[in-house]
């Protein structure tokens, strides 16, 4: 394995709730995880990443972790991970875990302490805990609010007030106190005992707050994500701690390496934190958001190369995860949005550096939209007063096989309802057509594993026409995607290596919304 592994994989992302369940509960776990390997590797991805299985009360899908060095029994437990390392490094897997760092449970025992403790007490200074506003404290510290809505401060019965910049059973951290900065790190050395290849940092922007708490005088705060400045994101502080973690990184054999959940001002921000003692990746959520445009698109990848190469590192190109709308529904919905899903799938592909895959993007599956009211489970659904129906869309759990569903997940009926629809969509549905999605990504994949032009490098952009975008990667490659809707006649030499539509032939005209890879 080369020692810098991490500048070109193809990550795969397993939300394991709803990746596949062995012990036929509905709900998904690491059992179920081990014996889906197969499907990763003919996929033809590097790693895969594993979204929380810590004991946690699942107020946000066990993003609120009340232990974190134990899986949860609706998981399995710490033999069922093991087995499950072992097995996804027997197949040449790398396996990359969750960390949620910003934020406990609020059943954690560290909170529990914090509660039991006096104002001042150390115990209570491992959280972000403080006096009130008002004559008698009865308003919060400041102005600011939660991701999920709401403010972000919930009154003790003591009169202070602590910070959950989420929900709130998921009570902040305080970062400035070390004893909290030395117990995680033996949460991370606890993992890395245990053989993990990495690590992806929940929120790694929100680990430090400004000091002094100020307030930010604005409504609807997380407008500002990734755009910009605010209190409680993105201090410069917080890079004293990945310096840190990377140290206990290069201490361990096997390039173990951390990837970044974070979301800064400007791309130069972001670059920040995978400078050359920092961490290894950071998630570049700048495609995902750009709108189906040939000039976006580009604009994108120009910035995000640009700036990543002034640190020495690679850029992270993702389409999708576990907390937006997928793909297929964000760039249309129907045939449209899926046409356009599978180019943009294969436009990232070609790009220099690492890629992320989403479970059920190598399916093409859609967000599902129209989930029962009393089926949902993220916190933003309640705490929107109902009006927001939050990320359950893209968790639906993954359909594997058969004519009805759960389709092969479950031997149950699974924890959010999979659409009748999907019968078409199922993973031995697709195997068996050479124009499916399924067929595209593994073809890819199997390309861009073989071919030297792709992966790290460089990239050249070729002339091509207005709404499309060609560019070319030595030796001997080049990518050409059209945003638009009519075909377009390119002049690009080469034989045809694949394309987005699964067609079979080039004539020099690409239709639109479709990507064609050409090799020499």
């Amino acid at each position: 394995m080369s020692p810098t592994w991490w500048r070109d994989a193809v990550v795969y992302q397993i939300y394991v709730r709803s990746f596949a369940d062995d012990d036929g509960d509905g709900l998904g776990d690491l059992a179920g995880v081990r014996a889906r390997l197969p499907h990763l590797v003919r996929l033809g991805v590097d790693a895969v990443w594993l979204t929380p299985f810590y004991p946690s009360p699942m107020a946000d899908g066990g993003y609120d972790v009340a232990d974190y060095c134990d899986v949860d029994p609706t998981f399995g437990t710490l033999a069922d991970f093991d087995a499950l390392l072992a097995h996804a490094h027997s197949l040449g897997l790398r396996v990359l875990v969750d960390v949620v760092p910003n934020h406990t449970s609020d059943q954690h025992p560290w909170f529990a302490e914090a509660l039991a403790a006096a104002s001042g007490d150390v115990a209570r200074d491992r959280y972000v805990i403080r006096d009130g506003r008002g004559a008698d404290g009865e308003l919060p510290p400041n102005d600011w609010e939660s991701v999920f809505g709401g403010p972000a401060w919930t009154r003790l019965d003591d009169g202070q007030w602590y910070l959950h910049l989420f929900a709130p059973q998921q009570p902040d951290l305080n970062w400035r106190n070390q004893q909290v900065r030395a117990d995680f790190r033996k949460v991370l050395k606890f993992w890395l005992d245990r053989g993990v290849d990495g690590f992806r940092i929940d929120v790694a922007h929100g680990m430090i707050k400004h000091p002094d708490l100020p307030d930010t005088g604005r409504h609807k705060q997380i407008s500002l994500l990734g755009r910009g400045e605010l209190p409680y994101f993105d201090q410069d502080e917080v890079h004293e701690i990945y310096r840190d973690w990377r140290q206990l990184f290069d201490s361990y054999q096997g390039a173990r390496i951390g990837v970044a959940e974070a979301w800064a001002s400007t791309s130069e921000r972001l670059a920040r934190y995978v400078r050359a003692d920092e961490l290894h990746q950071a998630f570049n959520f700048a495609l995902l958001e750009a709108p189906w445009s040939a000039a976006d698109f580009r604009t994108v990848v120009d910035e995000s190369l640009a700036t990543t190469a002034q640190v020495g590192a690679t850029t992270t190109w993702v389409l999708g995860n576990h907390d937006v709308q997928r793909p297929v529904t964000r760039y249309g919905d129907g045939e449209l949005g899926a046409r356009r899903a599978r180019a943009a799938a294969l436009f990232s592909f070609a790009l220099p550096g690492s890629v992320y895959v989403y479970q059920g993007e190598e399916l093409g599956l859609p967000e599902v939209l129209n989930l029962p009211d009393d089926a949902r489970q993220d916190p933003i659904w309640e705490r929107s007063g109902r009006t927001e129906l939050g990320r359950d869309g893209c968790r639906v759990p993954m359909p594997w096989s058969g004519a009805h569903p759960p389709f092969g997940f479950s031997s149950a009926a699974s924890w959010l309802p999979v659409p009748g629809e999907w019968a078409q969509l199922t993973v031995a549905a697709q195997s068996a057509r050479d124009d499916s999605v399924l067929r595209t990504y593994r073809d890819a994949l199997a390309l861009r594993r073989e071919n030297p032009a792709l992966g790290d490098g460089a990239l050249q952009w070729l002339d091509a026409p207005e709404g499309v975008l060609a560019f070319r990667r030595e030796p001997g490659f080049a990518c050409a995607t059209n945003f638009g809707a009519s075909p377009v006649e390119l002049d690009l030499p080469g034989r045809l290596l694949c394309r987005s539509d699964a067609a079979s032939d080039w004539d020099g005209v690409l239709p639109g919304a479709t990507t064609a890879w050409l090799g020499s």
